[in-house]
């Protein structure tokens, strides 16, 4: 497979994953929106840190600022507070961070 094809595949997968992941979490959580709102919650989470990385470099500063924009996407697209957006955001980390563990390639050696 081709680079561009390979990295367009990875970000197709890590939608999927992502958006699966931050809509178990909402709705175990009591939120009543769909798998669609959250495929966009992780597009824009995916979109704002890639933002905040080019602008700010890789680091704390970089992270601070991608994590506190995010935090006011999801208030916006759940129509929720900061701590629930915020509570949101650790359980997804948590999660994201324990199935990277099991998943840390996507093409794996081909």
């Amino acid at each position: 497979m081709a680079v561009l094809e390979t990295l367009i595949a990875n970000f197709i997968v890590s939608m999927i994953v992502s958006g699966l992941i931050i809509y178990i979490v909402t709705k175990l959580l009591g939120e009543k929106k769909g798998i669609g709102t959250a495929l966009v919650a992780a597009f824009a989470g995916s979109l704002i840190y890639s933002l905040a990385y080019l602008f700010f470099g890789t680091g704390l500063i970089a992270a601070a600022i991608g994590g506190f924009v995010w935090l006011v996407a999801l208030g916006g697209l759940y129509k929720i507070g900061w701590l629930r957006s915020l509570g949101i955001a650790i359980v997804v980390w948590l999660l994201a961070s324990a199935i990277s563990v099991f998943l840390p390639t996507l093409t794996g050696p081909l």
